[in-house]
């Protein structure tokens, strides 16, 4: 009867994935969200549920998929998660279902939502975190937007190089980078493309804060924040910080 009762078994769930047993994970993950259902603990319950979405899809089977991705995120909805940490999985197994039904502009809604935690999905939460931008970077494949599947894959590695002993993470993230090495995009850099750190500044810059006083917010020198403003305005196709 512990309120803690469901993240515990989320954890447990999570190790079991990341030891390669996902039918052992998703019947923790069952259990997670039954008892977190009844306890109103709903960021335990949306990544449990999304957590199921994903092995579902892993396994084939589309339809328990969706409806899992589908119940993940009108939890998230209905309890205010949106800027939560635990919906990182919910946004990518939406964008995931998004994708397989054709609806790509769908998708890109659910990438962009899970764009705006990619500061808090750090190598402090090194298995969501990897986990996050791994589906992400599928739906970018998806998408036709090698560029900001590669920007993801940038980011796994450098949270493995601080946590690397992720179990079948790492060798996803590998298999995954492999992949996309293979793949030509003619794009040119996008929104897609912004880095962890990029997104910080991005956040600051519709203030009226200098470049100095943004670093002193970040911990980043001056030179830094606009060296990072101007990737910025490049990737965004603008020249300044008001357009």
């Amino acid at each position: 009867t512990s309120p803690y009762r469901s993240a515990a078994l989320g954890f447990v769930g999570l190790a079991a994935l990341l030891g390669g047993d996902a039918e052992r994970a998703d019947s923790i993950f069952e259990e997670s969200a039954a008892k977190g259902e009844g306890m109103a603990a709903y960021p335990s319950v949306s990544v449990a549920v999304a957590e199921r979405s994903l092995i579902a899809a892993a396994r084939g089977d589309r339809h328990q998929a969706d409806a899992f991705a589908t119940h993940a995120l009108e939890i998230v909805q209905t309890a205010n998660l949106s800027e939560h940490i635990t919906s990182g999985p919910v946004y990518a197994a939406s964008a995931l279902a998004a994708l397989r039904a054709g609806d790509r502009d769908r998708a890109q809604q659910y990438v962009t939502a899970a764009y705006r935690l990619r500061p808090i999905l750090s190598y402090a939460f090194p298995s969501l975190s990897v986990q996050t931008r791994l589906e992400l970077a599928r739906v970018q494949v998806g998408l036709s937007d090698a560029a900001g599947a590669r920007t993801l894959l940038a980011e796994v590695r450098e949270i493995l190089a601080h946590r690397p002993d992720l179990g079948v993470l790492g060798q996803q993230a590998r298999e995954l980078g492999a992949h996309v090495g293979t793949i030509r995009s003619g794009r040119s850099p996008g929104p897609s493309t912004l880095t962890g750190a990029e997104i910080r500044v991005l956040n600051l810059l519709p203030t009226y804060l200098s470049f100095r006083e943004i670093g002193t917010r970040l911990f980043a020198s001056p030179n830094t924040v606009k060296s990072q403003a101007i990737s910025i305005y490049r990737k965004l196709g603008v020249t300044s910080r008001s357009e």
